[in-house]
C-alpha cells in the first residue's frame, strides 16, 4: 500500500510539473511582443495527375519556422499541420458543388531524451494527439530534415477516378495551415494574434490534370 501511494504521488507531481511548464511557456508567449510580419508561407511546384485509380497531387510548401515557434518545439510542445484539398466542379448556373475532398494531419514533435525529431502523418483530420492513427512515423536527426517531410507532398491521392470526369471543368482549392487549436490551452491564449504563429497558405486554381507517367517494366 505504501509503494502504491508513493507511486501515485510521484505521478501526480510529474503531471503538475508538466502542467506548470506549459503554463510558464504559455505565459511567456502571452507577454511576448507581436512581430511586425507574418511568417511567409508559399505553395509551389503544384502538380495534379490522373491515374487509373484516381487523382494525385504533388506540391512543395515553403515556410520557415520562427524562433519563437522553434523554442516551443524544443520545450516539448508538438505542432499539428493540416493540409486539405477540395475539388469543385465548375457550374455557371449555380454554386459549384464539391465533388471530392481529402485531408491529412502532420504532427511535428521534438524528443528531448533522444535529441531527435518525430513526424507523424495521419490520413484525415484529428481532434487530439490521442486520436493519432499514423500511416507514417519517421524520426529525423535535425529540424530541417523533419520539416522537409512535412513540406513535401508527393503523389497524395485526393480523389477517386470516378469522382472527376475527363471532359468536365474543375477548380482545385489546396489549403495548408498550422492548427493552433491543437496547442495546449495556455498556448492558445498566448499565441492569439501573434503573427509568428500564422503559418498558412492557400491556392485556388483550375484543376489541370496531366496523365500519369507510364509504368516502367522491370528488367527481365
Amino acid at each position: 500500500m505504501v509503494f502504491i501511494t508513493h507511486s501515485l504521488k510521484n505521478a501526480a507531481l510529474k503531471a503538475i510539473a508538466r502542467f506548470m511548464l506549459v503554463m510558464c511557456v504559455g505565459a511567456c508567449l502571452l507577454w511576448a511582443p507581436a512581430t511586425s510580419a507574418a511568417a511567409s508561407t508559399e505553395i509551389t511546384q503544384l502538380r495534379t495527375e490522373r491515374a487509373e485509380d484516381g487523382v494525385y497531387l504533388s506540391a512543395i510548401v515553403r515556410f520557415d519556422v520562427p524562433a519563437v515557434v522553434e523554442d516551443a518545439l524544443l520545450k516539448g510542445i508538438a505542432l499539428f499541420f493540416v493540409v486539405e484539398a477540395d475539388i469543385y466542379r465548375d457550374r455557371w448556373y449555380w454554386t459549384d458543388p464539391r465533388v471530392a475532398s481529402a485531408a491529412r494531419t502532420l504532427r511535428l514533435a521534438y524528443q528531448p531524451l533522444t535529441g531527435r525529431w518525430r513526424v507523424n502523418i495521419v490520413s484525415g483530420l484529428i481532434t487530439s494527439s490521442s486520436g493519432l492513427r499514423a500511416t507514417l512515423n519517421q524520426n529525423y536527426e535535425t529540424l530541417p530534415e523533419a520539416l522537409s517531410a512535412i513540406q513535401r507532398l508527393a503523389r497524395w491521392k485526393i480523389a477517386e477516378a470516378s469522382e472527376v470526369e475527363a471532359d468536365a471543368a474543375y477548380t482545385l482549392v489546396l489549403n495548408f495551415r498550422l492548427d493552433l487549436s491543437q496547442l495546449p490551452r495556455p498556448f492558445q491564449i498566448g499565441v492569439a494574434g501573434q503573427r509568428d504563429w500564422s503559418i498558412s497558405a492557400e491556392v485556388r486554381d483550375r484543376l489541370r490534370l496531366t496523365p500519369a507517367p507510364p509504368a516502367v517494366e522491370g528488367a527481365r
